[in-house]
């Protein structure tokens, strides 16, 4: 059995430190099951890739992300990827966390019911 990927662990520790304005924003809204009692952690390896935010409980993946990933194959390759690990992911713009909070946390809240 194969242990943690020491490299991913580190790179993950790094960007929990160094996060974002918009991953700020949105991890202090939905830290210690904040958003309807769902737990979260942030920025997660999984499956070769270093997610975001995830909600294990409801494999569900959010990735706050800024203009330079628009149209991007490389994610959408990452997110067929994921899939195929039993998750779903969100993508949300950096802007419209950042001017649209309260909207932002009713998609994530109309996701994280979508499979009940």
């Amino acid at each position: 059995m194969r242990g943690p990927d020491i490299k991913f662990i580190g790179r993950a520790r790094r960007l929990r430190v160094n996060q974002t304005n918009a991953e700020t924003v949105l991890w202090n809204k939905i830290r210690n099951r904040q958003l309807d009692g769902h737990k979260f952690v942030r920025q997660l390896p999984i499956g070769g890739y270093i997610c975001d935010f995830v909600c294990r409980e409801r494999c569900l993946i959010i990735e706050v992300d800024g203009g330079q990933h628009s149209g991007s194959t490389r994610d959408a390759v990452r997110d067929r990827r994921l899939s195929e690990e039993g998750y779903r992911v969100l993508r949300i713009w950096n802007n419209d966390v950042l001017g649209n909070i309260e909207g932002v946390l009713a998609i994530i809240q109309q996701e994280l019911t979508a499979g009940d």
